[in-house]
């Protein structure tokens, strides 16, 4: 029997392990019922995206065999509870409590112009060595067992617009405001740079990054502009990367319908694809595993919409082998949600999930 960082590593050579392997992440709401459940801590930790660095003891317990590390908070920028029940963090993000997420109420660049406007913004310190702290223990404590992942989402467009707001972001983007493209090189050399820099230097098997440009229907922005503004920030990224490590692999995530990039982001040097979205239009699994076996492995594919949160536990078995089916195969195959777990999943489904990824097994 393989370790999980072996079958994990397999994997990702286009090989086939004993069973396939998984990343799955969970909503802190889902994570405090299955920690009730195993009598296991479901506190998230403090980050811009916790979802991909919390709850590790409940996730390997049931079956993951990677770790996700990332950037924490800067020190004594822990984000703080006001008076008024809202949340302040050190990007300056104001969030109010909803049932099921923290939604942003106020935003630090939301009223930028110019260049200066963003210049002038205080842009939390990357390499903020109190950042680093719980990423550093957690390699110690499971890199011999586990993959690492590091975890750099929301690389470049998604912190942009979110310091800004998206409405406004997107009609200055295509405006060629020029505070946009100011932001945009901040947040790319200040931020997405060294923090990918440092979790390199502290030697994750895969890279995690990416930026939401897909919807339902396609994508957000036309590919030919996302090819001339955002093509190149990553093919920069990701070759100073991987020239620090000629092993990295690099995952890409992006929610919604992305078909039409897919060779431009194997052309930038992105070796994993995430989270392949079934009901997204274009992003069939079986079809992307054919056209793209050997060169991208794919990390995802199970439904996330309707079948985890409203089918019977039977339902989520047959998904989970259904996808095992179309994309295991020769390795290259990491499986997972096209979601973290959602918190209207009934705990039997998620346990269900997890049962049943470790029944999908290669024959010997």
């Amino acid at each position: 029997m393989l370790s999980p960082r072996e079958r994990m590593l397999k994997a990702l050579r286009f090989e086939e392990p004993d069973r396939v392997p998984t990343f799955t992440n969970l909503t802190p709401q889902i994570a405090e019922k299955l920690g009730r459940f195993l009598g296991l801590p479901s506190e998230p930790e403090d980050s811009f995206l916790s979802t991909r660095i919390s709850h590790t003891e409940i996730l390997l317990s049931l079956g993951n065999d990677a770790v996700g590390v990332g950037p924490g908070r800067g020190k004594s920028k822990e984000t703080r509870l006001c008076e008024d029940g809202t949340l302040i963090d050190e990007f300056g993000f104001v969030c109010k409590g909803t049932e099921f997420y923290d939604e942003i109420i106020k935003r630090p660049l939301e009223e930028a112009e110019t260049a200066d406007d963003v210049l002038n913004y205080p842009l939390p310190e990357a390499l903020d060595t109190w950042r680093w702290r719980k990423a550093e223990q957690m390699i110690a404590k499971y890199s011999s067992s586990y993959a690492i992942i590091g975890d750099l989402e929301a690389t470049i467009f998604e912190l942009s617009w979110n310091l800004v707001g998206m409405e406004k972001f997107l009609i200055d983007l295509v405006m060629k405001k020029e505070y946009v493209f100011t932001l945009l090189d901040r947040i790319q050399e200040d931020y997405a740079f060294p923090c990918g820099k440092k979790l390199v230097d502290m030697g994750v098997d895969v890279l995690w990054i990416g930026d939401d440009f897909g919807t339902q229907r396609g994508m957000l922005i036309s590919p030919d502009f996302w090819r001339k503004h955002f093509k190149p920030r990553y093919a920069s990224l990701i070759s100073r990367w991987k020239k620090l490590n000629p092993e990295l692999k690099i995952a890409y995530h992006s929610c919604g319908s992305i078909f039409p990039i897919i060779p431009d982001l194997v052309e930038v040097g992105v070796d994993i694809l995430n989270p392949i979205q079934p009901k997204a239009f274009g992003m069939d699994l079986a079809r992307i595993k054919r056209d793209w076996y050997g060169i991208l492995c794919l990390f995802g594919g199970v439904d996330e919409q309707e079948i985890l949160p409203f089918g019977t536990p039977q339902d989520v078995k047959q998904e989970v082998w259904k996808r095992f089916q179309q994309a295991g195969k020769g390795g290259g195959y990491i499986i997972a949600p096209s979601h973290n777990i959602q918190p209207d999943t009934p705990l039997e489904n998620v346990l269900a999930y997890f049962d049943a990824v470790k029944s999908c097994r290669y024959s010997s």
